[in-house]
């Protein structure tokens, strides 16, 4: 997998490898690692809170990114975010430990973290941009921008190969969709919120529980609100060129939401002079109560989306004995690759070599014009497809969804879980409606003529349904 399409991901699975080895392969230990994670991320955020402000900003801060529904999704999830989220969280303690008190062991630890980081999820390089900024803000001296620019450029040049390697498979994000306005208006709303943190008091003064003051003190807003912004705003702005903005892949972002979130609580006890031992856990329990549908529906199936299983099922509730199967994108394939006894008896016919036989992960499909004149040799067809009709990109799919548009037309389909299967039927050529329809149709009273076998019944239902067929666009439903 990671020689053809997850190189992205190879720490990840070396890392669960290890795991899987120590407590076995099952659900629980699969999803451990994230957990952990995560858990350590939201202490770590405390950290930085306590450290930037005062240990109640802190304490917010580490309830706010606990709380948070994508930080909860990914808590769970068997997949790198969580840990990517935890060296973030640590480079970014780091960052701010070597900006007080530089040394070499600091800045060296905050390279090794910044590249874990990057090499579970290149994404996180964004947070590096905003630690520039930060460093920039800050002015600190020459000998603590040197140690940043050193540490920053190594972890850049070790992350380099798999970034560079990464692209041969960039196909492999061609799933996701361009920018929704949904999208673009969840990050306005999160960056607003920060913002609004970022002005309080206790975001913009230093702690001073140091005996000495160093000459590069850092404020909590200069830390969080770049770290909130710029990962969101530049994935968003990435993703004009080539739609790549995918929640997950800039999650880190919510430690700086959550650090002003942490402040922007601490200014509202001091604004209502309430005790933060008080108003704190009652904030926390508000906040979980009124996300708790959308934290049971994080626990619930349904919310597994993408689920190639259910996807299998639907396959084998809809297909016949000699049916075809086509796949759009080519990369739909994996819903038999993972149930290859559903699809056992349904010819695949636009694969030229199975992944056993040419080598590869999913296989090698065949070239265009094969590929139609197999589909066109199949009276019916199970197309197993994402849902809302996504354009094809590629020539073989391209041609794949021609034939069915010109030659089928679709009899069902069912959308559950992330997936969409439907089932097209070849149409009979314009004008050719059998003998019965034709003798029918010479009759000048209405009868059915003398069609060998035929039903004389006049306007015979059966005789109008299979002619009204044909009256149907490619596509249509009745």
């Amino acid at each position: 997998m990671v020689g053809q399409v997850d190189i992205v991901h190879g720490l990840y699975y070396v890392v669960m490898h290890a795991v899987f080895a120590l407590f076995g392969d099952s659900l629980p230990t699969l999803r451990l690692p994230s957990v952990l994670a995560t858990a350590i991320a939201c202490g770590l955020t405390a950290l930085i809170g306590a450290r930037l402000s005062d240990r109640w900003v802190g304490i917010g801060a580490g309830c706010g990114l606990a709380v948070i529904p994508a930080v909860q999704e990914h808590a769970q999830e068997g997949r790198p975010y969580g840990l990517v989220l935890a060296f973030v969280a640590l480079a970014t303690w780091l960052l701010v430990g070597a900006l007080e008190q530089p040394n070499r062991r600091r800045w060296a630890c905050y390279a090794g973290a910044v590249l874990i980081a990057a090499l579970l999820n290149w994404f996180s390089l964004f947070a590096l941009v905003a630690h520039g900024v930060t460093v920039a803000y800050v002015r600190p001296d020459r000998a603590r921008v040197i140690g940043w620019a050193l540490a920053s450029c190594s972890a850049l040049a070790a992350a380099l190969p798999l970034i560079l390697a990464s692209q041969d498979q960039a196909g492999q994000v061609s799933w996701i969709k361009p920018l929704g306005w949904s999208t673009v208006l969840g990050v306005l709303i999160t960056v607003a919120v920060a913002a609004l943190g970022a002005r309080t008091p206790q975001a913009r003064t230093t702690h001073g529980g140091h005996e000495t003051a160093p000459p590069a003190r850092v404020h909590l807003a200069a830390v969080a609100l770049p770290l909130c912004a710029l990962p969101q705003f530049g994935l968003a702005l990435a993703s004009v060129v080539k739609p790549l903005y995918v929640t997950r892949y800039v999650l880190f972002a919510y430690i700086g939401l959550a650090l002003l979130l942490g402040a922007l609580l601490a200014a509202i006890a001091v604004r209502l002079k309430a005790q933060p031992r008080m108003l704190f856990p009652a904030v926390v329990a508000v906040a979980l109560v009124a996300l708790l549908p959308m934290e049971l529906r994080l626990r619930t199936e349904p919310s597994r989306v993408d689920d190639v299983l259910t996807a299998a099922h639907l396959v084998d509730r809809v297909r016949h004995t000699g049916d075809g199967v086509v796949y759009i994108p080519a990369a739909r394939r994996d819903t038999a690759l993972v149930s290859p006894d559903t699809f056992q008896g349904l010819r695949d016919l636009a694969l030229a070599q199975s992944p056993t036989a040419s080598g590869t992960l999913k296989g090698i499909e065949a070239d265009p014009r094969t590929i139609e004149r197999a589909m066109l040799d199949t009276p019916r067809i199970v197309l197993v497809t994402d849902p809302g009709a996504p354009a094809p990109d590629t020539e073989r799919d391209l041609a794949k969804q021609r034939v069915l548009n010109s030659h089928f037309v679709r009899r069902s389909t069912s959308t559950e879980r992330g997936r969409q299967v439907s089932v097209y039927e070849r149409r009979r050529p314009a004008g050719r409606v059998g003998a019965a329809g034709r003798a029918a149709a010479a009759a000048p009273d209405g009868s059915c003529g003398s069609a060998p076998g035929s039903s004389c019944r006049r306007n015979s239902p059966d005789v109008r349904g299979r002619s009204a067929r044909l009256e149907y666009p490619v596509g249509g439903q009745r």
